[in-house]
């Protein structure tokens, strides 16, 4: 029985989306951006903590992201 685990990348701060640098199905290691935000003129990437496969996306180009919003979930096993 293999355990299926899902994390949550969320925005750390008010911001804007730039980029979403991946798409569902896609296979992510640890240390790959997965999305650039822009605060205060600055470029703030969301790192993957877990290596695992973007099951969802919940954000797009353009967006405003409030802090403690979800960006992307990954599912891992």
């Amino acid at each position: 029985m293999a355990w299926v685990t899902t994390s949550e990348l969320v925005a750390e701060m008010v911001a804007n989306v730039l980029r979403v640098e991946v798409e569902e199905g896609d296979a992510v290691a640890i240390g790959d951006t997965v999305v650039l935000l822009e605060s205060m003129k600055m470029e703030i990437p969301i790192i993957a903590e877990v290596a695992g496969t973007v099951s969802a996306i919940k954000v797009s180009a353009g967006d405003v992201v409030q802090e403690g919003d979800v960006l992307v979930e990954l599912t891992n096993r």
